[in-house]
């Protein structure tokens, strides 16, 4: 039987597709680095993520462009799994309170799948906006901070175990980009594992969904680092250096 959806519910998921697009195709990299006078797609790998502009403005400049690219797939992300919301189910981890926002559009567990996809496509549209900005002649970063924020939206405590990962990685190679790669390998290994943990496996409640997401996820990201792939290949990739004390 198919979901008696609404015109109001239509036209809001349109309007939060073509928002998530247009947010996650602003390139802040690029903003910082012009704000200091320079095109930061002129320098090193010519990428507008936080690593570049990092590594050739400064960390302080690097940590601002991961914070503000993370926060434009948090915020959409989150915002939806605030308006679609399965019957009986908290939203996401601190949700906002009740007499903030009101969830218009809730669902029954029959038709959980509807709140799941709807988060998803818009984090997922923020992070194709990122990767290919309309400001920027459909070219862009590779999408690890807009996707870290997305997922922080959707599945914080299996971000955080994916964080554990990168910082071990990190430690060990010394490359941010294999970091990067091993983190979007294992995270739709995390999703299953958290699937499973909270007892919907069985019963077929799980987030499907969001398991497609993640195997999207993380071939985007090994797509979008094959450059450094072949460099780490080549050995010339430039690790990161840690200062001794």
């Amino acid at each position: 039987m198919l979901m008696d959806i609404s015109t109001s519910e239509i036209i809001t998921v349109i309007i939060f597709f073509i928002g998530a697009f247009i947010i996650g195709s602003t390139p802040f990299g690029l903003l910082i680095g012009k704000s200091k006078g320079i095109d930061i797609r002129e320098l090193g790998s010519k990428n507008i993520g936080a690593t570049n502009v990092g590594r050739n403005l400064g960390k302080k400049f690097g940590f601002l462009c991961f914070f503000l690219d993370c926060l434009k797939g948090w915020i959409p992300t989150y915002l939806a799994k605030q308006l679609w919301v399965i019957e009986g189910r908290d939203p996401v981890p601190l949700s906002l309170p009740q007499e903030l926002i009101t969830a218009p559009f809730i669902v029954t567990e029959a038709d959980a799948w509807w709140a799941q996809l709807i988060p998803i496509m818009i984090g997922l549209l923020t992070i194709l906006g990122h990767n290919y900005s309309i400001w920027l002649k459909f070219k862009g970063g590779k999408g690890i901070a807009t996707s870290f924020g997305v997922l922080l939206a959707l599945m914080p405590v299996g971000v955080a175990c994916i964080l554990v990962i990168w910082i071990v990685t990190l430690l060990i190679s010394r490359y941010i980009s294999l970091a990067s790669i091993v983190a979007a390998v294992f995270l739709p290994i995390m999703t299953h594992v958290g699937a499973r943990l909270h007892d919907r496996w069985d019963d077929g409640t799980w987030n499907k969904p969001l398991f497609v997401l993640s195997i999207i996820l993380a071939f985007l990201a090994v797509w979008r680092h094959r450059s450094n792939i072949s460099r780490l290949i080549a050995g010339t990739e430039q690790p990161i250096k840690f200062k001794k004390k």
